[in-house]
């Protein structure tokens, strides 16, 4: 595993190779092969010549989207065990495949400490008692409102909660309380595990290795709005699942929409934007070739972004748009060289300067053989090595058919090496820190309680059931989660604020049930009143022209005391 500090070229992106500085590396023995990876609120550092600065530790997860290795003890006396290719009595996983230095399994989560780089065991995904058997883990994710991590076990389908001590909080089983919901039958762990010591076990058939069925199979983690974004391999879809006021699982899980992708590849990672749209990057099946050349099938994910359709079109099953835009990963014909690993980060202006007001400007997608394509090795040339593995960074509003071929993107190498072209799948997930923080080390994202009372003191027709904030470069983000006490089947919120030199946007929204409305508030200091005029409805019902049902309230808002503007 390889952490990088990287910095742009300083002029516009040309498809041009991003030389880094040596990173830091954390070698497989202590946490094996791994694939998911998310980041903490981070270590505030005093004392630094360049000031306060905040560090994330990072979380990893055990995986074998990298291969998987099996041995028997060495019985050709040349001091090495052999490597197998089917189960035998006896067999072991090679060493650096989980991490056994530190005690960990196929099982483990990894902690690696942002200011010292010390890398401990966090915990082992565990199930009633009964550990991984080896299918591993899907990805993970950080809860900031809950201080919380979420992680998919590929072994028996759970979805797991951890504190941030390492403590298991509890699971939620998708097959068994998520599908009923929605119409779907449920469908149980079957017991399947993987079983080195058989000959049914295939170290090159994934099939043999003990996944849980795909209906209940959970790869990709996204946290947006309260609630929890997991993708679900069986029929290739997006679910979601809301938390309680203390962080635990509701009893709420929606279906959101079946990926619209020309592969079935699953979808192992899933990240948002403050907008709300939805990012969805696939990796190729998983491959274990003997040579290790090939971990992932080839050029078979893309990188794909939803957003809601607003106002929601009442023909179509879902509240996120049928087809999804996608982007060009790579230059290789297709642009389809993504390894299912995606993030946002800062923006970059024309001069490739970074933009701290741009939170999510880039988008960082993991990927192979990202500069390779001899029709263009002319102009690929002057902008560094062709075979490059490691991850492409291009501004999030590239969406086809913008930048094809991806001449408006940086690369980075992941080890610096530029080999081997035909080597496929060793790069896995990606993580950018954005922290944007604001006054008082409030970061972008972090919640704020609601100050004093919820709003209660409003018509029949409405009711505030929670509210909290979040801080955001500019002022603040409101998050309000409505009751229609009025039965009108209201789904979209107009807002006008009535102080003035105060901006409450956007002016109309429509959000799905059970999530809060989002009000960017700008101009009000902290700790002041602002009061909002609200008309709360049903979307499909405001057809130009025509008179509809609305519940009307003058809704006071309490600015928190923190101070979030950069």
């Amino acid at each position: 595993m390889r952490i990088f500090n990287i910095e742009t070229a300083g002029e516009p992106p040309k498809g041009q190779l991003v030389n880094t500085p040596p990173p830091f590396e954390v070698p497989a023995r202590k946490i094996g092969q791994v694939f998911g990876l998310a980041y903490d609120n981070g270590t505030l550092i005093e004392g630094r010549t360049d000031g306060r600065r905040t560090v994330p530790n990072l979380y990893v997860t055990a995986a074998v989207m990298h291969g998987l290795q099996v041995v028997i003890p060495d019985n050709d006396d040349d001091g090495r065990p052999e490597r197998i290719k089917t189960g035998q009595p006896g067999a072991v996983f090679m060493d650096g495949q989980h991490g056994f230095e530190l005690g960990g399994g196929p099982g483990s989560i990894y902690k690696i400490d942002g200011v010292t780089g010390e890398v401990t065991l966090f915990a082992n995904v565990e199930l009633d008692g009964v550990a991984n058997s080896g299918p591993a883990l899907g990805n993970i994710a950080f809860d900031r409102a809950h201080q919380q991590l979420l992680v998919s076990d590929l072994d028996t389908g759970m979805i797991h909660r951890f504190d941030m001590q390492g403590n298991d909080l509890g699971h939620f089983d998708h097959g068994v309380d998520g599908r009923p919901r929605n119409g779907f039958d449920a469908v149980a762990d079957d017991g399947t595990v993987m079983d080195i010591t058989t000959p049914a076990f295939d170290a090159q058939d994934p099939d043999t290795w003990g996944f849980t069925a795909p209906e209940r199979r959970v790869y990709g983690l996204g946290v947006r709005n309260n609630r929890l974004y997991y993708a679900v391999f069986g029929g290739l879809q997006i679910w979601s699942v809301g938390f309680n006021h203390d962080g635990s699982f509701a009893d709420d899980a929606r279906w959101e929409l079946d990926v619209r992708s020309d592969s079935d590849a699953p979808v192992t990672d899933i990240a948002f934007d403050r907008k709300g749209f939805m990012y969805l990057a696939q990796r190729g099946h998983v491959k274990n070739a003997y040579d290790y050349s090939l971990f992932a099938d080839p050029a078979k994910g893309e990188v794909l972004r939803y957003h809601r359709e607003v106002p929601d079109d009442p023909a179509t099953p879902s509240v996120w748009v049928e087809t999804p835009a996608e982007f060009a990963i790579g230059f290789p014909e297709g642009h389809r060289m993504t390894l299912g690993g995606i993030d946002l980060g800062y923006g970059y202006d024309k001069k490739g300067r970074r933009r701290s007001f741009s939170c999510d400007g880039m988008l960082g997608t993991t990927g192979e053989d990202l500069r390779n394509n001899p029709a263009m090795a002319d102009q690929l040339s002057a902008g560094g090595p062709f075979n490059v593995h490691g991850f492409q960074l291009n501004s999030k509003r590239l969406v086809r058919p913008a930048n094809v071929p991806p001449w408006k993107s940086y690369f980075v190498d992941f080890d610096g090496r530029f080999e081997d072209p035909e080597v496929r799948g060793h790069v896995g997930d990606i993580e950018i820190w954005h922290p944007c923080k604001g006054g008082r080390s409030i970061g972008w994202g972090e919640t704020i309680p609601w100050p004093g009372d919820i709003p209660h003191d409003l018509p029949k027709c409405v009711e505030v059931e929670w509210a909290e904030y979040q801080c955001y470069p500019g002022g603040f983000d409101g998050y309000l989660w409505l009751k229609d006490n009025a039965g009108i089947g209201a789904d979209s919120l107009k807002v006008q604020s009535t102080r003035p030199g105060v901006v409450v946007s956007p002016p109309m929204q429509t959000q799905a049930p059970g999530d809060p409305f989002i009000l960017d508030i700008n101009g009000a200091a902290p700790g002041s009143r602002v009061d909002v005029n609200i008309c709360f409805y049903k979307g499909s019902d405001a057809v130009p022209g025509k008179p509809f049902r609305c519940c009307q309230a003058r809704l006071p808002l309490r600015m928190p005391n923190e101070f979030c503007a950069p």
